[in-house]
């Protein structure tokens, strides 16, 4: 309960503080952000994040489960490494090499908040594999089951509260560093924080910043709800 006014108090506050700063129309000589912008900057940065987080699912999941086979027990040292790079350099570092390799806009964004979304996924799913004890694999194949059915009916489900902590760490991470993004021309949120930073206009940063972290909360919560949803009722403590 109490977890849940604390999530409509804050959601509250930004939709608030954002609205009255809207209402102002300018501050001094210079106009701020309409609703209208603020929406379809909302939604291209909803777009940014939600394009990347689903090359990163579609990529890191099946890498996780390929590391903890034992074919790749040898490597999957170094495929985790390879991957942990994308973590270790910078973010706005990153972004900005982008633009000379792949130019400017939606594509070079979503690339590189599609590296920094791979790791935490990439490391969950391995972890959350590697963590189901191996009896209970061998239990299952005394039982006669196929290698395929411990993967779709044991592994996956065991492991999967872990994946998704990954996913929804993966994102909130990137709903931040997608404003970031904004710096290569892929639009978003950002826009009107940099357009503020570099006008001196704190109102039109906090149009940018607020949503994102109203953004941020909502998918957080939207994704804890699924989590709690795809979780095994047996794995779900009261």
């Amino acid at each position: 309960m109490r977890r849940r006014v604390i999530f409509f108090l804050l959601l509250g506050v930004l939709i608030l503080v954002t609205a009255f700063i809207t209402s102002k129309g300018k501050v001094g000589w210079m106009f701020l952000a309409t609703p209208y912008e603020i929406l379809k900057q909302t939604v291209r940065h909803i777009q940014l994040v939600g394009v990347a987080e689903l090359l990163a699912v579609g990529v890191g999941v099946p890498l996780g489960f390929m590391l903890t086979r034992p074919s790749f027990k040898k490597v999957s040292s170094l495929i985790l490494g390879i991957v942990n790079i994308g973590q270790t350099v910078p973010s706005l570092a990153f972004i900005a090499i982008m633009a000379p390799l792949l130019g400017l806009g939606f594509k070079p964004g979503v690339a590189a908040l599609f590296v920094y979304s791979l790791l935490p996924i990439v490391r969950n799913t391995y972890a959350g594999i590697r963590s189901i004890s191996p009896s209970i694999i061998e239990s299952a194949l005394g039982m006669g089951m196929t290698r395929k059915q411990i993967l779709r009916r044991i592994e996956l489900p065991l492991a999967l509260p872990v994946i998704m902590t990954g996913i929804r760490i993966s994102t909130v991470v990137n709903v931040g560093t997608a404003t970031l993004a904004a710096l290569i021309a892929a639009g978003g949120l950002g826009e009107l924080v940099i357009k503020g930073l570099v006008l001196n206009v704190p109102e039109l940063m906090i149009q940018g910043a607020a949503p994102t972290a109203c953004l941020a909360i909502l998918l957080d919560a939207l994704l804890g709800r699924v989590e709690n949803w795809l979780t095994p009722r047996g794995l779900k403590i009261s």
